[in-house]
């Protein structure tokens, strides 16, 4: 009786004292890096990893390809190779036929309207008073990594993206982003929309107020060598190369101090200044926002836009070209050196890609004796000629641009015309052209004697609301002669071949000769973070460059 009276007891008092079974609680947290760092290179291609490789240092591309892995058969998935929809297939792993973004502007078939492809009206500009503000991802119809990163932690982690160009921090930053900020030509400074915040945040407005712009411009640009080191490059004044605003030919030093104004500094996107304003206002926003300091995994989205711009003006075997990279290469290394200080070296995962590649200038491959097809046709002219003459309506063809045929289709409901028919006219036409190498309806895509591969990135270009019912392609990288600098857009390995690097938590060390897809890398960092993939996802995960449990 003694004992069960104690029992009894003991029961009251465990009773009455209150308690309860503890709630369980996770010991073993998911292992994750405190932060992923996207750096998209625009207009790298693969070959700058090693056609400068013996003048890099050892502690920016050398280190990743010594550290990290290195795809080194990567190539898009799509046509054309362009800024807007490079940005949103890394970050999505889709494709514009999912998510929309179908160009760097995008019209509308419905309506005929053409808009930024990351236009938005419905916005604000915030931190200016010019509408370069009024932009958001409204365009983009599938979700990213940064945003599935967002659902993953119950919207903990910290997504940001960031350049020079609005599409170029915006499309990577996605729809749930914290944050994106780009560069105003007009006022130097760095803006955002009210998609995001009403207001800057403080630390932008003081890093605005160093008018840092002005500064790297009065520093003008010259060599960092001897510019007779320069081997891999043509002469330095070439007849092909274009010049900045202002420039009476393209030779060095560049006198950056005398090409901008208070009210202009547009100058800096076609200099190395832009990527090194770029990288400040990074380590900037890192700090600031103490991105890779919290419980959960943060990201940040790069976009280095000056490259584009010089290998636009100056052409991919320009010295400025040459020069760009070398100084990217000790900005990257100076970089990594800032992550392993902030977040620690082994704490945060990096991938490094481009959004397209580049050709070379057909004045160039003609004074080398190297094939150069010449376009000289008028497409758009000559198509609406054709079915004017047999509907009597001027200007069915609304474009040719991004080498689709683009139908006004306001035009063919008030006329009531057969568009079939007018689609095999513009086919016929377009099959007898020289300078056409392949030509697709794709109402009868499934017949079209294309080779595979590049059948494959037509349809996965194609959305029928924003883009023509007839997509072609000109004979290799076709352009005129009097074309100067470098251009893109095709789908020849030149543009269509690029780098595809990643260092860091996770990564194995080595690289792999496999091909691999640019819609790879978003389904591959979520494999890595343990988070689902975007929800228009069509990559694979690259597992071989990945550290398994």
């Amino acid at each position: 009786m003694k004992f069960k009276s104690c029992l009894l007891a003991l029961a009251i008092l465990f009773i009455s004292s209150g308690f309860t079974s503890p709630i369980e609680t996770n010991s073993d947290p998911i292992p994750r890096p405190k932060l992923v760092v996207g750096i998209m290179i625009d207009q790298m291609r693969w070959d700058y990893l090693y056609l400068f490789h013996e003048r890099y240092g050892s502690d920016g591309f050398k280190r990743i390809l010594k550290e990290g892995f290195s795809n080194e058969n990567t190539y898009i998935d799509y046509i054309p190779t362009v800024t807007g929809i490079g940005h949103s297939t890394v970050y999505t792993g889709s494709v514009p036929a999912i998510h929309g973004i179908t160009g760097n502007s995008i019209t509308f078939n419905t309506t005929g309207e053409t808009v930024n492809c990351v236009g938005d009206a419905s916005v604000e500009s915030v931190g200016t008073t010019s509408d370069h503000g009024k932009r958001s991802p409204v365009n983009m119809l599938s979700n990213t990594i940064g945003d599935e990163l967002k659902l993953a932690t119950n919207f903990r982690s910290k997504v940001i993206g960031i350049s020079l160009k609005d599409r170029g921090a915006i499309l990577p930053a996605g729809h749930a982003a914290d944050a994106a900020y780009w560069f105003e030509a007009k006022t130097g400074k760095w803006v955002s929309s009210t998609y995001y915040m009403e207001e800057l945040p403080k630390w932008v407005d003081n890093f605005n107020g160093r008018n840092y712009a002005s500064k790297y411009l009065k520093k003008d640009w010259n060599t960092l060598y001897d510019i007779k080191t320069y081997t891999q490059s043509t002469a330095d004044n070439k007849p092909y190369e274009g010049t900045l605003k202002g420039q009476d030919e393209a030779v060095f030093p560049v006198k950056t101090s005398k090409l901008f104004t208070k009210d202009d500094y547009s100058v800096i996107y076609t200099t190395p200044h832009g990527n090194s304003i770029l990288l400040d206002f990074a380590k900037e926003t890192i700090d600031k926002e103490n991105l890779g300091k919290g419980e959960d995994t943060d990201l940040l989205a790069i976009s280095l836009s000056s490259t584009d711009a010089i290998g636009h003006t100056f052409g991919v075997n320009s010295v400025e070209v040459e020069d760009t990279y070398l100084r990217l290469d000790k900005e990257l290394g100076a970089f990594f050196k800032y992550l392993d200080q902030k977040i620690g070296k082994g704490k945060y995962t990096i991938f490094l890609t481009a959004d397209h590649g580049a050709n070379h200038n057909p004045q160039f491959l003609h004074e080398n004796k190297l094939p150069v097809h010449t376009v000289k046709s008028n497409l758009k002219e000559d198509l609406n000629e054709l079915l004017k003459k047999r509907f009597q309506v001027d200007g069915l063809v609304n474009s040719t641009g991004y080498n689709q045929v683009r139908f006004d289709y306001k035009l063919i409901n008030e006329h009531q015309l057969d568009e079939q028919e007018m689609r095999d006219i513009c086919m016929r036409y377009l099959r007898r052209n020289p300078e056409i190498l392949f030509v697709a309806d794709f109402n009868k895509i499934g017949d079209a004697a294309i080779p595979e591969q590049i059948k494959q990135r037509m349809i996965n270009s194609h959305h029928p609301e924003r883009t023509g019912g007839i997509h072609f392609v000109f004979n290799a990288d076709a352009k005129s002669l009097t074309t100067k600098g470098s251009g893109h857009s095709v789908w020849n390995p030149d543009d269509a071949r690029i780098p595809m690097l990643w260092m860091g938590w996770g990564i194995k060390n080595g690289r792999s000769s496999q091909q691999a897809h640019m819609s790879d890398i978003a389904p591959t960092l979520a494999y890595l973070l343990k988070i689902q993939v975007p929800n228009g996802s069509i990559g694979k995960v690259l597992n071989e460059i990945l550290i398994e449990e």
